[in-house]
């Protein structure tokens, strides 16, 4: 049975569009269960009705035409149910619908199987067979099992547009993708695909006038790859059999004008670029070999995907000599847009971002927001390679982007922006004033930083210091570790811009989400794999290096503050606060600088650290909350993984608990506590910090002015009252509510969203 099931989802995934996978589908079924009918019907979330969309077994002209409310018939059952039905007798069932078109009145046995997605109800399943009886539990089994292999093949479609659920009737050209916040605002621009070099799956379509040029990008980049084939046969005469060299004549001829040069350059007279061309005829013959029963022929599969690999790289090798254009408003859209990949494009050009993966906490979604570029992550199902040059809306506030929009949803946006820029206008008000509360309590508000770019906003926006500076980002832009030279000079600049205040630099912290391309780190499980002090302290000639540099950096300035990242013992932070003596002693005795012991924290980002945040406290002279970790590791949530991304919630009832237990105890100790994560550049979750007595709030610039006007209008004795009330809440969706009503009753959810966001 599993090797039916894997033969029929392979069939489907091979289809040409969606409506032949589906009629795939119920043939493949009918004839591997041997039943007389299997049908698929899906949800048309426009009225809500239920449609018929492919049926092996009786009138397939009833096709499009058949459809029932959720609350009708058997298929609505098993759709409001949630669940298999399975009926011997489903004519005598309550719930039994007749419709006349299908001739289905000799039917007797009913299985209705859910097809579900993300929690979503998207259609059924449905066998139906003459026989008075009740399908068999491996039957059952099978179907369960199919429909949750085909969930997302219909999710996908759907998205796509790809599926006209009712005949006659078209949806908007407009469509709508949704995805999670990754940072907030609107904007209206062109799409702009990014891709990894070499990686054959995400390259574009994208229309090309010169036709010929392409033709020639082609012509050199399949004499290239002829060429080093025979290099490499020739290389390979004294050490392999005439048998087994023979594969490189297979590519040779694969290779051939005739072949697949032939059909790429088909492509290219059709008006796709060279680039989607290839990807267009490789995807063709894989999903061909991949229909094949013969084991040799399947193996294939691999040498027409790695010329695939060499024909790109030489392509992006051609591409690469001449400078890509960005247009003004380009939105950058990838199916994984990296921290290096945004900050390598023309930032003053780059008006928003989409991924199709990743998490509102992930690395690049948390340099966005300090950036203020509206981004919208975790859009599994959006299109990449058919969306360049597209026009598109990205609306960060709810997470939702829209190719191709009409008239008047631009119209509608527009107005947003205009109230944006209103907003922004009014929070100038803040810029010189102190953050304190109506009723005299003062919160000092610093930035977070990683490019000097961040600098001139947060110091125009009045940031009281540097709360954390992810000194990692220097090294993503690099393809070789900075030498302790180029630190120096980069930590000078962040400490001078800020002096006498104060500059909170965390050591580096790579490993989970943040990758270097030149220090690549695989594992199964990132999130609790080699990442942070735990890297530094395996390669003490890195951290020795960078702590040397910002020592360095800081002389005659004395406002350096050492933040050690991802502490989850006490013998870690002795072992690196003794790596910082030693060097301290170095500099001294080499006498250059005149450098000082800098005051040093600890990141409070994992459950073992709260519990032995005492123990911690005696080691340091600081605490400083990470609260995107620290949410991500209470709540066992990977923040880059979409599927559960919803379940992430800085409202959560354990993380405003774990967090107010760190002030405390930290307080009953006289060490200060900063928290630098997310959670203090919310002006919702901001106003309960500040209650729970945080010394600091450190958030990006592009929040620092909302969060400071929040500050100014919220009575400390208010704030105290609201955390009160809601840390006897339970679900972060009350706690939520809760905040968003007091923060409507002040005047100030206009911080949170515009009140005109389209929803």
């Amino acid at each position: 049975m599993l090797e039916i099931l894997r033969r029929i989802v392979q069939e489907v995934d091979s289809a040409p569009n969606f409506q032949a996978a589906l009629d795939i589908l119920v043939s493949s079924v009918r004839e591997a269960i041997g039943t007389e009918v299997c049908s698929v019907y899906l949800l048309d979330d426009r009225n809500n009705r239920l449609v018929l969309m492919a049926n092996e077994g009786f009138n397939r002209e009833a096709i499009g035409v058949v459809s029932m409310a959720m609350d009708e018939g058997l298929v609505g059952l098993c759709a409001t149910r949630e669940e298999p039905i399975n009926l011997q007798d489903a004519a005598s069932h309550p719930r039994y619908r007749y419709f006349p078109e299908t001739g289905e009145e000799h039917y007797n046995a009913f299985l209705g199987v859910p097809i579900m997605n993300r929690r979503k109800v998207l259609g059924v399943l449905v066998m139906q067979q003459c026989d008075n009886r009740r399908f068999d539990e491996g039957e059952v089994a099978f179907m369960v099992t199919l429909s949750a292999q085909l969930s997302g093949v219909v999710a996908h479609a759907k998205v796509l547009g790809q599926l006209e659920i009712s005949k006659g009737s078209r949806g908007s050209a407009t469509q709508i993708f949704q995805g999670l916040t990754g940072a907030p605002g609107v904007t209206i621009g062109r799409a702009v695909v990014l891709y990894p070099p070499s990686d054959l799956d995400q390259v574009p379509d994208r229309a090309v006038d010169d036709v010929d040029s392409e033709l020639l990008l082609l012509a050199k980049a399949l004499n290239t790859v002829r060429e080093h084939v025979r290099a490499l046969d020739e290389r390979m005469r004294g050490s392999l059999l005439p048998d087994e060299r023979a594969l490189f004549d297979v590519y040779l001829r694969m290779l051939d004008d005739n072949a697949l040069g032939g059909e790429i350059a088909e492509r290219i007279q059709d008006g796709n670029w060279a680039q989607g061309a290839l990807r267009s005829v490789i995807d063709e013959h894989l999903q061909n070999f991949a229909k094949m029963d013969d084991p040799y022929l399947r193996e294939r599969m691999s040498d027409v995907r790695d010329l695939g690999l060499r024909l790109l790289a030489q392509l992006q090798e051609q591409e690469s000599e001449e400078i890509r254009e960005f247009p003004d408003n380009s939105i950058l859209i990838g199916e994984d847009i990296s921290t290096a990949m945004l900050l390598e494009a023309p930032l003053d050009k780059v008006c928003g971002v989409v991924s199709a993966t990743g998490a509102a906490n992930s690395h690049m979604a948390i340099v966005a927001r300090a950036l203020g570029i509206p981004t919208v992550v975790g859009v599994s199902d959006i299109p990449v390679t058919s969306l360049d040059d597209a026009e598109m809306i990205v609306d960060g506030y709810i997470g939702r982007v829209y190719v191709q929009p009409s008239r008047m949803l631009r119209k509608r946006y527009k107005d947003i922006i205009k109230e944006e820029q209103q907003l922004t206008a009014e929070l100038d008000a803040y810029k010189d004033r102190d953050a304190v509360t109506p009723d005299g309590f003062a919160v000092s508000l610093c930035v977070n930083t990683g490019l000097m770019a961040d600098v001139a906003r947060a110091k125009d926006r009045g940031a009281e210091g540097v709360g954390l500076y992810r000194s990692e980002i220097p090294f993503m832009l690099r393809e070789r570790f900075p030498s302790e030279e180029e630190q120096r000079q980069i930590y000078r600049q962040q400490l001078e811009a800020f002096a006498p205040k104060s500059v909170t630099m965390r050591t580096l912290d790579i490993g989970g989400d943040k990758d270097l391309p030149y220090f690549p780190i695989r594992e199964d499980n990132p999130a609790l794999g080699w990442r942070g002090i735990r890297v530094t302290l395996d390669h003490p000639e890195i951290f020795m290096v960078q702590v040397r540099a910002m020592l360095k950096a800081a002389t005659d300035l004395n406002n350096l503050h050492i933040l050690l990242p991802m502490v989850t013992s006490v013998s870690e932070v002795e072992d690196a606060v003794a790596l910082i003596h030693r060097a301290v002693e170095e500099l001294q005795e080499e006498g250059e600088y005149a450098v000082t012991l800098p005051r040093i924290g600890v990141m409070v980002e994992v459950p073992a650290t709260i519990i032995q945040i005492a123990d911690l406290c005696r080691l340091v002279d600081f605490v400083s909350i990470g609260s995107n970790d620290l949410t991500q590791y209470l709540l066992a949530v990977d923040r880059n993984n979409s599927r559960v991304a919803n379940l992430y919630s800085a409202y959560h009832p354990a993380v405003l608990r774990a967090v107010r237990y760190v002030v405390n105890e930290a307080h009953r100790v006289n060490k200060p506590v900063s928290i630098c994560g997310e959670m203090a550049g919310d002006p919702g979750t901001a106003i309960l910090l500040m209650a729970m007595g945080f010394d600091t709030l450190s958030m990006s610039a592009s929040n620092l002015l909302k969060v400071r006007k929040a500050i100014c209008l919220t009575p400390m004795a208010q704030a105290k009252a609201l955390l009160e009330r809601v840390l006897a809440f339970d679900k972060p969706e009350d706690i939520r509510a809760e905040v968003e009503e007091e923060l409507t009753a002040l005047g100030l959810i206009d911080l949170l969203r515009p009140s005109t966001s389209a929803t």
